[in-house]
Formats: structure tokens, sequence, C-alpha cells
């Protein structure tokens, strides 16, 4: 870690050379990210870690009901994805957003369900549990390759 206006930094986002606006990193720069978790607490760790990115969250959504509905009414630059909701597994709102050409990062306890294994797009995904800043850097790289 290092320090920089007072907070420290991990080894991620030093790698990212993020702007700092008042001693906060901003990766996110206003861009909107949708958020689709059913886990509460899960929820409320990335929620703040993208808005303190500066970020917007949309979301969250606890479905794929619920995600597919924001995908239809909403500006998503990027999404963070759980691959098991209570409705049914990702798929759907992972294939859209692909077709959207929309950076994602899937998070998981369980693997990519077998729709979204083999279909020729690199998909960052990551086990959980893991921490809201390596999601967020895996998600930025991503934002990164896209632009």
């Amino acid at each position: 870690m290092i320090t920089a206006g007072g907070l420290e930094h991990s080894a991620a986002e030093r790698r990212i050379a993020l702007p700092l606006i008042g001693g906060a990193p901003q990766m996110f720069q206003g861009q909107s990210i949708l958020i689709v978790e059913d886990e509460p607490f899960i929820v409320i760790e990335l929620v703040d870690a993208v808005r303190s990115s500066g970020g917007r969250v949309v979301g969250p959504a606890s479905t794929v009901a619920e995600a597919l509905v924001l995908l239809d009414t909403s500006v998503v630059d990027a999404a963070i994805l759980d691959v098991q909701l209570p409705d049914r597994d990702i798929t759907p709102v992972a294939l859209r957003l692909i077709e959207m050409r929309k950076p994602i990062v899937i998070q998981t306890g369980t693997g990519l369900p077998p729709a979204l294994r083999g279909i020729g797009v690199e998909l960052p995904v990551v086990m959980k549990p893991v921490a809201p800043t390596e999601v967020l850097g895996l998600l930025s790289a991503a934002m990164g390759r896209r632009s």
C-alpha cells in the first residue's frame, strides 16, 4: 500500500494510474456502473466503492428481471454481475451487455454458467469472497480495453 492524500492505495490502483480528486481515486469519473447482486452486504460494499471511485451506480438490481429493465431504461457504461440470482443465473444480462459491447466483471461463488463458457468473449471472473477494490480494478482495466 502507498498513501496519497491521506488515503492508502493498493497495488491494483497504482497500476491503473488513477486521477485523484480530493485525495480519492476517481477511476470511473461519472461513468454509470450497473450492479447486479443479491447479497445485501456485498451490494453495500460495491455501491460505496463505485461512488467513492467517482462512478454513478445504476441499480443495484437483485434479480435478472430487474437488471434487464435497467438495461432498457438506463445508460450503462459497464457492469458488475453476480452469477446466481433468485430468479435465475445471470446469462441473459451478460449476453445483453456483451451484445451492447459493455465491459463486465463477473463475481461468483459458483463459476460461470454453462451458456457463458466458451462463447469467444473474454469475461473477467473473480471468485467470492473478493474485495470491492479488486472487482473495480478489473472493471476499470476492462473499460480501458474497450476505449
